[in-house]
């Protein structure tokens, strides 16, 4: 399976083992570039799992995963956000005693160009770029509507406030593929429509997105195209409407009718 021009991610026979334990079993699919796509499924599916297969956290044990043509697997979590992949993750990872405009400023680090000397000495180079930095990270704060916390230390910041600054930080990296892990998880239903907005507004960018999701409102609502996974294995796969009255989907969630 060669990715095409319009497939931003192709995932192509991927299988994750641990152990003895299959947990993603020869799954392959493309994510088309410019949209919304999800990745759903019950609890243990195999999601999160194949997640860190993209970003090098985890990965494959076989099979290929292709970035704009080129072969990923294997490749490190840091060399992966170079390229253009940006993640958030179901459990929020900030440093919690930062500030939020400094949790975006270090999601920066891997855009920058200034050698050990220019930090050291200050050059004029250097603090052209800082300046550059400081400027986008008020940007992306503002971008996602939280820039009155700039200042407040992350772990001060209201709980749908802290979400929305793992995004800024990932955006930070400039992708142009962003994974989102159960960004909705714990949000009111007020905060599902304005993250749904978000993520609309992230399309406008060119920024194609990838989530994961277990609110089927939210799925059904935002993407594009839909693949579902259970137990490891991909049982189905089209726009919502297709999966949602697929028969496996709705077995796999509901379980089998008496």
């Amino acid at each position: 399976m060669n990715a095409a021009p319009e497939t931003i991610l192709g995932i192509d026979h991927v299988t994750k083992r641990f152990g003895g334990l299959v947990a993603v079993d020869d799954v392959s699919f493309d994510v088309p570039r410019g949209k919304v796509f999800a990745l759903i499924g019950p609890n243990g599916a195999g999601k999160t799992t194949l997640f860190n297969g993209i970003t090098g956290l985890f990965p494959p044990t076989s099979g290929r995963v292709l970035f704009e043509g080129t072969d990923i697997a294997g490749v490190r979590p840091h060399q992966v956000a170079a390229m253009g992949i940006a993640r958030t993750f179901q459990n929020i990872r900030l440093f919690e005693y930062m500030t939020a405009f400094d949790n975006v400023r270090l999601g920066r680090h891997c855009r920058t160009h200034a050698a050990l000397h220019q930090a050291l000495f200050k050059t004029r180079g250097e603090r052209a770029e800082e300046k550059a930095i400081e400027q986008r990270a008020m940007e992306l704060l503002r971008f996602v509507g939280i820039e009155r916390f700039a200042h407040t230390f992350a772990r001060n910041l209201p709980y749908g406030s802290q979400r929305r600054l793992e995004i800024a930080r990932a955006l930070a990296t400039d992708p142009r593929l962003l994974l989102l892990d159960e960004p909705a998880a714990g949000f009111t239903p007020q905060e599902k429509v304005e993250l749904m907005a978000l993520v609309r507004k992230i399309i406008g960018l060119g920024i194609t997105v990838f989530l994961i999701e277990h609110d089927m409102r939210v799925v059904m609502n935002v993407s594009e195209h839909i693949v579902v996974l259970d137990h490891g294995e991909k049982i189905a796969e089209g726009s919502p409407a297709e999966v949602r009255a697929d028969a496996r989907v709705i077995e796999a969630y509901l379980g089998k009718s008496a």
